[in-house]
């Protein structure tokens, strides 16, 4: 089991964490996020934080230790804080500009532990030498790593349920110079579902599902009640050679032998590298960011 943070990234950096928050720099812009993972005390006092944030944002809820849909609060930010504005991402000849964006649920646009994911994508990608390969991204959010796939000369599937996810995502796309994507706004089960009964076949395939969530016309996600099928259904999607596999998980408790464990199940001989995503903070608290399983071949 490995331990991987996010290595390639300037426009991020956490800065202190505890007290069930967080205290993160996306690009010029500090914020203040709950954190339910970060039980520890602060390094740096509350006057320090306050000092150095642009916003924060409050969640009113009685459970600490988990999100729920149900989010009541808001952001209060400073004049000098945008609504909107721009980071910047380098890896070797990758180089992207993603919108980011104060939303109504805590959320920015990215998940910066991810960047050792994109990383891996678009090694993978450029290593091969086959012309035009397919990537299917489910559960795609913002897409991030939609716009690394398709940056390294993948024809790329994007699977979200959300359509202002699918707008931001679009934004992205545009916003890198890029075109071609395709925009799939369904619930990622069902999608999945439909192209095994096509025949169709991918060289990539990556997923990053919650613990819960809705489809477009209200079907219900279970990640444990539902995970062990939709990877099921994904090695049948997935190509034997030039191809590559990655599930992120964020549920707080859930081992990343969970993914593991299923995965063997339907991916013979796959060579798997799993553990764990964390963030690493200057204050030597680092962040614990959920799960991550991946294998190439």
């Amino acid at each position: 089991m490995k331990l991987l943070h996010p290595s390639s990234w300037q426009d991020y950096e956490l800065i202190d964490s505890g007290d069930f928050e967080k205290l993160e720099r996306f690009g010029k812009y500090i914020l203040i996020r709950p954190e339910p993972q970060a039980i520890w005390k602060k390094v740096l006092d509350d006057q320090e934080w306050k000092k150095l944030a642009h916003a924060k944002f409050v969640r009113e809820q009685k459970d600490k230790f988990r999100f729920t849909d149900d989010v009541k609060g808001g952001w209060s930010k400073n004049p000098t804080m945008p609504e909107t504005w721009q980071v910047q991402y380098q890896y070797n000849n990758l180089n992207l500009t993603l919108r980011l964006a104060l939303t109504g649920f805590g959320h920015v646009g990215i998940f910066p532990e991810q960047g050792n994911n994109w990383n891996f994508i678009y090694d993978t990608i450029t290593g091969w030498n086959i012309p035009s390969p397919k990537v299917l991204n489910l559960f795609a959010y913002t897409g991030a790593a939609s716009v690394v796939a398709r940056s390294a000369g993948a024809e790329v599937i994007h699977c979200d349920a959300s359509r202002p996810g699918l707008n931001w995502a679009n934004q992205n796309m545009q916003n890198n110079n890029l075109s071609n994507i395709r925009w799939v706004y369904e619930d990622a089960f069902k999608f999945v579902k439909r192209e095994v009964k096509r025949g169709n076949k991918y060289n990539g395939i990556l997923m990053d599902p919650p613990p819960y969530g809705r489809g477009p016309e209200g079907e219900k996600w279970t990640l444990q009640e539902q995970l062990d099928e939709l990877i099921n259904m994904s090695s049948q999607l997935l190509e034997k050679k030039n191809c590559f596999f990655i599930l992120s998980t964020y549920a707080v408790g859930l081992s990343a032998v969970v993914g593991l464990n299923v995965a063997k199940t339907y991916f013979n001989n796959a060579d798997f590298e799993f553990g764990e995503f964390f963030l690493k903070s200057k204050q030597n608290r680092d962040l614990p960011m959920g799960t991550f399983l991946r294998f190439k071949a």
